[in-house]
């Protein structure tokens, strides 16, 4: 028999209803036991990479994300990846708005968003057109005021805030004219890949946002949408979101399920591509003229202090500490991959100069100093820092025999960290290892 709440004591009664609340959600059953590749997302066929290990399989991803090139082709292949970070958003955005602006900016041919990074993903790949609404989004006061005490939930059922805090802070953003220009860019070739985390097989998802796009209309509006916040969604901040899929039933039917889905960081605070294409050997040609972006909307240096004793205090100095390492964990594996492929590795994140910068404060001013900070290293020529050394071009070893060298050592960036900022009057092509002037420049 329960014990009845005692009027006396709001806290106790606070919490009890808010558990009798919980209690009361529902959902329908998840597809637990079946393989990836055998759902889908209900009326969105082929939306999502579910890879498995075979070759076959790996080739196919590749030639979706990654398609051959022509031999002769000269357009580079640049990928670029945004982290969560929440408010550190931010950093990221004011830093492509200062890309725009210094003309620096390079075309992405894949860009991939995790959370707040997935907010920022469908307007980096969109490309400078979209800045003035990317700069809303993030310093137009949106966040401070869907973020604040107003909307905290009046139940503990899912999360502190309510479900519409965050979905209202990206529809006005995300319309039918964001998804038509996402589906034109993706039919060029081009790619926006957005990671959530599914809490049932406690698996990342990545979900093909120009396939999406692609299929148009009012379903792929609120798909594309869904998938922006669920990536977005903090834990315990956030309600997660619950998105319809199907498969087969074995019976010449199709059998509904639900996926819980949150955070893309729980699974990964970043990625430049599914984990088995990552250790693919094969990628080839395909990655020819590439180069890899890495924007972190967080602060990588450890910040040393005095930790004071007690239950707050530890907790969150113990959370900052397990993501400060995740994103250098997460920073040397992208190193690692394009040290195999021969690309060169360009990272920014939020320094620790940054006065002021907290990852859960949304207020506008906060977010706007950390913007427009990030507007000024970009304009200045300051904000890529390179993680690897840049590859020599291969093309070198055809007109002169090279003696033999010593093999070269990359530099872990977590143990041995490059700091060599960009120089600030260069574009990034321009960057390269000098070029022979006296004949025309061979193809890489």
């Amino acid at each position: 028999m329960s014990t009845p709440s005692d009027p006396k004591n709001p806290v106790q009664a606070f919490f009890r209803d808010r558990a009798a609340n919980a209690q009361r959600a529902k959902r329908a059953p998840a597809p637990v036991g079946l393989p990836d590749s055998a759902i889908e997302a209900v009326g969105f066929p082929g939306v999502r990479l579910s890879i498995d290990e075979a070759d076959e399989t790996l080739r196919g991803v590749a030639d979706r994300l990654a398609p051959m090139r022509p031999l002769l082709g000269r357009e580079d292949f640049n990928i670029l990846a945004l982290s969560g970070g929440a408010a550190g958003g931010a950093f990221g955005a004011g830093a492509l708005v200062g890309l725009t602006k210094a003309g620096t900016r390079p075309r992405f041919a894949i860009v991939t968003g995790v959370s707040t990074g997935a907010l920022i993903a469908p307007f980096a790949f969109l490309g400078p057109d979209w800045d003035d609404r990317l700069a809303d989004a993030y310093i137009g006061g949106h966040a401070s005021e869907l973020l604040s005490l107003k909307r905290l939930g009046p139940t503990l059922g899912l999360s502190l805030f309510r479900g519409d805090s965050l979905d209202g802070l990206v529809a006005p953003f995300v319309d039918l004219d964001m998804i038509q220009a996402v589906a034109r860019e993706h039919a060029r070739g081009r790619r926006l890949l957005i990671a959530t985390t599914n809490l049932d097989s406690q698996k990342a998802t990545i979900w093909d946002m120009g396939e999406i796009a692609t299929r148009g209309g009012e379903d792929a509006v609120r798909l594309f949408r869904d998938v922006l916040v669920a990536s977005a969604t903090l834990p315990g901040l956030f309600p997660p979101k619950l998105i319809d899929v199907e498969a087969a039933d074995g019976d010449g039917g199709m059998a509904r399920y639900q996926e819980m889905h949150a955070d893309g960081g729980i699974a990964a605070p970043l990625f430049l591509m599914p984990d088995a294409l990552l250790r693919w050997r094969d990628l080839g040609q395909r990655l020819r003229r590439g180069r890899v972006y890495v924007i972190f909307n967080t602060v990588l240096d450890p910040a040393p202090r005095t930790t004071q004793p007690g239950v707050a205090s530890i907790m969150g100095r113990s959370f900052e500490t397990m993501l400060r390492f995740s994103y250098r964990q997460a920073l040397s594996v992208a190193a690692g991959f394009c040290a195999r492929h021969n690309l060169p590795l360009w990272s920014a994140s939020i320094p620790a100069s940054f006065e002021n910068f907290n990852m859960m404060k949304f207020e506008t001013a906060v977010m706007r100093q950390t913007f427009d900070d990030a507007e000024a290293l970009a304009i200045n020529g300051r904000l890529w820092s390179s993680a690897i050394p840049t590859p020599e071009p291969l093309w070198r070893g055809l007109f002169k025999r090279l003696p033999p060298t010593p093999r070269q050592v990359v530099k872990d960036p977590i143990l041995a960290p490059d700091t060599t900022l960009a120089p600030p009057d260069e574009t990034f092509a321009e960057q390269e290892a000098p070029r022979p002037p006296e004949r025309d420049e061979p193809i890489s």
